[in-house]
């Protein structure tokens, strides 16, 4: 039986990285085992290629079809979609290379988590990306592996130039670079894409040259049941193909990247977690941490739509939707500056339907309701219980609602439309995922529905309200204070920034799980590399932090490797090491 030196489990955004890394030691064995299907180079499918996300997303080809979250304490579980494919979110997300801001992680050193200051963090997202824009300099990078771009204002479509006109009206600034200027304001949105192709973190880190070196075993549609533990030591995986067929796989150390919803649930079927709810499941407890599974965070999020005349549409053949975004803060008492963020879309699904219809998603930085992720089973087939519990905290109400009439606001002086009423509250509910799945009967259906869109208003207004708001009006909601509140908490759902469910920590803090380098407290050969490991989530999709803190950890694995092979053959400790 082989033996590595590592397993990594979730060919994700951070597995994949890691995978890359780690094996440039040639002296390392190391083997990365993903759930889904792998994505090889020249056998990417084209669904993920795309530059326009929404028909893989709303797929369950590649995600995890089983795994529900409640958005709030009264909400009814629903799908929450997390990629189970070589790449793993990364191969199907909306591509955005959003790093956050510079307080998003001094905050995340104040908190315990050494190491992880702005300072300490910028020279690892320098280092992933190649920025096809701004190259080089003290904040970007331009030879890394994954490349960044922007659409820039001459290409915008008329769409986005009248969402900027209503930015621009309200005083909101233009910037240049999200990723440089930290401020305020609306810019083109960064992505990471090239030659109108989506780059995945398996397509970055996982090329040809990499899977052709002799100290890589990559595993694709295998997914890891549990953690062979020996005590608090972990030594290993069982894992189980899609024929039935169990497979162990023995390593030195394993390292969870399988995210934050999957990560936790992995470490608690190890019996890692809070003792008192282990035994009720009947798993023996091997380390006691009570704060796996809890901090989970996610950015509360509304949808809202804007029927769109002809000269605002853009050809279907434009595959690029997500153009442009803004940062704006919402003054409200004790909050930052900065704590929401708007983004747009020129349309707002695949089909004819999608095309009469802009897009615009407005959700809260750093927020501060927390949820969890609990096992309901000791059994590795059932998916974990996971309640985001968004808007716990009031707070996060009121900033909504304070986005809420910013939005409309910024709407109103876009010029998008003669009558306020084609602006209207949406919902990506599961009826509007299943009509945006691929297929000639919804093409046919939604090519009949948009163009009952184009008919005079009143049946426009009649077909809107019945479809899409079931009567509500964005004018109501926004003359009543109460109505507008109960409206975002039926409403409210996360963005698929799940985060923070393995955060690190000091070992004194009885709610961190690792330390600074992931490493489990109280266990031994056993880390969490993912997004996990966040104390707080950034004001950021997730994506481009996650790949961040995989540079950033196996960067101190391969120098920690590489200082023992110096001290096993001098016999005396390296210089770099020495005190």
């Amino acid at each position: 039986m082989r033996r590595f030196d590592y397993v990594i489990v979730g060919g994700g955004s951070a597995g994949c990285v890691l995978a890359h890394r780690l094996s440039a030691l040639p002296s390392l064995n190391v083997a990365l085992i993903e759930a889904g299907a792998d994505t090889p180079p020249g056998a990417v499918p084209e669904a993920i290629l795309d530059s326009y996300p929404m028909p893989v997303f709303c797929g369950d080809t590649y995600i995890w079809p089983d795994l529900k979250a409640k958005a709030t304490k009264d909400a009814a579980p629903r799908v929450y979609e997390q990629g189970r494919v070589m790449g793993g979110g990364s191969s199907i997300n909306v591509q955005s290379a959003n790093r956050g801001l510079p307080r998003d992680y001094d905050d995340w050193a104040a908190t315990g988590a050494d190491g992880w200051a702005w300072r300490d963090v910028l020279p690892y997202f320098r280092k992933l990306e190649r920025d096809l824009d701004f190259p080089g300099g003290e904040l970007h990078g331009g030879d890394g592996p994954v490349p960044i771009r922007r659409i820039m204002p001459k290409d915008w479509p008329a769409f986005c130039h009248a969402f900027a006109k209503g930015l621009r009206a309200q005083g909101v600034a233009e910037l240049k670079d999200q990723n440089g200027e930290f401020g305020d304001g609306f810019f083109p949105g960064a992505f990471s894409n090239e030659d109108d192709k989506r780059v995945s973190t398996a397509i970055a880190y996982l090329d040809e040259a990499t899977r052709k070196r002799p100290n890589l075993t990559v595993y694709s549609k295998l997914r890891v049941e549990r953690i062979l533990m020996d005590g608090a030591a972990a030594h290993g995986v069982i894992a189980v193909a899609e024929n039935g067929e169990r497979m162990r796989i023995d390593a030195d150390e394993v390292v969870l990247s399988a995210g934050a919803l999957q990560s936790p649930a992995l470490l608690m079927r190890a019996g890692i977690g809070d003792a008192r709810e282990l035994a009720a499941l009947g798993i023996a407890c091997a380390v006691d941490l009570p704060g796996v599974g809890r901090n989970l965070q996610d950015h509360p999020s509304l949808t809202f739509c804007h029927f769109l005349e002809p000269r605002f549409r853009m050809a279907l053949t434009r595959r690029r939707a997500s153009m442009m975004a803004a940062r704006l803060s919402s003054g409200v008492a004790g909050c930052d500056e900065s704590d929401l963020y708007l983004s747009s879309a020129t349309r707002a699904a695949w089909h004819a339907l999608g095309n009469r219809l802009g897009l615009f998603f407005l959700w809260c930085n750093r927020p501060y309701s927390r949820g969890r992720v609990q096992l309901i089973s000791p059994d590795a087939a059932a998916a974990p219980r996971v309640d985001l519990n968004l808007l716990d905290d009031e707070r996060d109400v009121e900033r909504l609602a304070v986005g809420v009439r910013m939005l409309a606001r910024i709407v109103e002086a876009s010029g998008l439309g003669r009558d306020g009423r084609d602006f209207f509250p949406a919902a990506f509910s599961p009826r509007v995922k299943a009509l945006s799945r691929v297929g000639e009967g919804n093409a046919l259906l939604t090519s009949a529905l948009g163009l009952l869109l184009d008919t005079p208003a009143p049946l426009r207004r009649m077909m809107i309200e019945r479809f899409f708001t079931r009567g509500l009006k964005m004018g109501a909601l926004l003359a009543d204070d109460r109505a507008l509140a109960d409206f975002i908490r039926a409403n409210v759902f996360g963005v698929w920034h799940a985060s923070g469910t393995c955060r690190m920590g000091g070992a004194q803090d009885r709610d961190a799980v690792t330390d600074a380098q992931g490493r489990v407290h109280g266990a031994r050969g056993l880390r969490v590399v993912d997004a996990s490991l966040m104390p707080k989530l950034p004001s950021a999709n997730t994506n481009i932090p996650t790949i961040m803190i995989a540079e950033k950890i196996a960067d101190a694995m391969v120098a920690a490797r590489r200082g023992r092979a110096e001290l096993s053959i001098s016999g005396s400790p390296p210089l770099a090491a020495a005190h």
